[in-house]
């Protein structure tokens, strides 16, 4: 993908046929098409202005792993800004984050050749004993060829090496492999990372541990080291790596959830609740994962101040702090208004990238699912093409689970796990004209699901 380096002059939007379109007859369609497009066409007008605040605000904090001053001061940024830019009950809410630091580590191949190894440490992984691990590696490509392997594993460093198919498959290596690798010896894990295309880049992202099993470092290797390794041990070579990481996790620390609204003028108790998560990996800038998602929701309140619509409800963006390691936001944004939870309209997350939109995917009463696909059919030029069967996120999961309906904000992403938790992270890799749909997308719903005479029907 090209570097972005110039915004566009204007943004096009493109009417394509979606399943939806059948639903822009319906009572709610009927009602807000004039809104609608005002919303929309508002978001033309605004070209590049999404892509603008989010490369302020990544250049300004860079990457923000909880428990790190970079977050800190990424959320102090968010609070100022949205402060200016005339948000209502600007405001920080605590939440206690996870601490962990990656430190120095380094995995160099000594045998059969010297080559340093690109890597990154798993979060949440232990370091190992100072001087490293220096010990032959066993290549596996499942759980499976693991178990078959077994004797052969003791002693050793295990590499998962497993092609990516879906994320939900292959992430699975990343959460448990150090714990299976360890049940059988081994004194490491690494992984190829999860990615379907790669430049030798490697990929992070959370682990755990099982407090049964011994702790073993564990980290993340590029897919083309990966196979090469496993070219290696077919051809019956020897393969011997250096690993060396002094990652340790330190005592939780306080950190934030940022809130900015557009107050309601009839119901300011009831809210719509949407946003993204503040916090990132400790590499990039954090940018596409996901303060986008932030910004996406920011902008789309700043867009209904402009075009003076004000909706019967508040309309709450919320950026979560510690998706990444933990969902520690979301459930203190739960613990701080679970009695309020009647009063949430509706909760909406944005955590895929903010590319092209393609669907709202929902979850709640089917009366509801009717009303979202009206919404979603009003959405259409903005490259909405479905209501999803269902929808969620990490972020809104602890209020859906009170009963809150919920909606997903999905968008192409056939680029998002080339650079989701790497170095490659950064805002170039997004697109303003895409950004920009993306906000009118997200406006539209949440506008309209706040100005409806009654709430969504649960």
């Amino acid at each position: 993908m090209n570097t972005r380096t110039c915004l566009r002059v204007a943004l096009v939007l493109t009417f394509a046929p979606t399943v939806v379109s059948a639903q822009s007859d319906g009572p709610v369609a009927r009602q807000y098409k004039t809104v609608a497009d005002r919303i929309i066409d508002g978001a033309v007008a605004d070209s590049g202005v999404a892509w603008n605040t989010l490369a302020r605000f990544t250049d300004y904090s860079g990457s923000r792993i909880s428990g790190s001053a970079a977050l800190e001061r990424g959320i102090d940024w968010l609070l100022a800004e949205m402060k200016k830019d005339g948000l209502d009950n600007v405001h920080s809410e605590p939440a206690m984050v996870p601490h962990w630091v990656r430190g120095a580590e380094s995995a160099t191949l000594i045998t059969p050749r010297l080559s340093k190894l690109p890597m990154l440490g798993l979060g949440g992984s232990v370091g190992t004993p100072r001087g490293g691990i220096l010990a032959e590696v066993l290549v596996v490509n499942s759980f499976d060829d693991l178990k078959a392997h077994a004797a052969a594993a003791k002693g050793k460093i295990v590499l998962f090496d497993v092609p990516f198919t879906t994320y939900g498959a292959t992430v699975r290596y990343r959460g448990t492999g150090a714990v299976e690798a360890a049940k059988v010896g081994a004194v490491a894990m690494l992984m190829r990372s999860v990615t379907p295309y790669s430049m030798r880049t490697p990929h992070t992202g959370a682990m755990n541990y099982d407090s049964t099993v011994k702790k073993i470092p564990n980290a993340a290797i590029t897919v083309e080291d990966a196979m090469m390794l496993h070219r290696m041990q077919g051809r019956g070579e020897k393969i011997v790596v250096k690993l060396e990481m002094s990652a340790e996790t330190l005592p939780d620390a306080p950190s934030r959830n940022v809130v900015g609204e557009l107050r309601g003028s009839e119901k300011p108790d009831e809210v719509v609740v949407f946003g993204g998560h503040i916090d990132s990996w400790d590499v990039g800038q954090g940018a596409m994962d996901d303060g986008g998602g932030v910004v996406v929701a920011w902008e789309a309140i700043r867009l209904m101040k402009k075009l003076g619509l004000t909706p019967k409800r508040t309309i709450r963006v919320v950026g979560w702090v510690d998706e990444e390691h933990g969902s520690r936001g979301a459930d203190a944004y739960r613990d701080a208004h679970r009695a309020e939870a009647d009063n949430h309209a509706l909760v909406i997350e944005s955590d895929g990238g903010v590319f092209n939109p393609e669907s709202y995917g929902f979850s709640g009463s089917d009366s509801a699912r009717a009303i979202i696909t009206q919404i979603a059919a009003l959405a259409a030029r903005t490259g909405i093409k479905s209501v999803a069967a269902s929808g969620g996120g990490a972020d809104i999961g602890p209020m859906m689970a009170l009963g809150v309906p919920g909606v997903g904000f999905e968008v192409e992403r056939s680029r998002y796990f080339w650079f989701h938790h790497t170095d490659a992270d950064t805002v170039d890799k997004l697109d303003p004209v895409e950004m920009q749909r993306c906000v009118a997308a997200m406006a539209l719903l949440a506008y309209i699901v706040a100005d409806l005479p009654n709430k969504l029907p649960r």
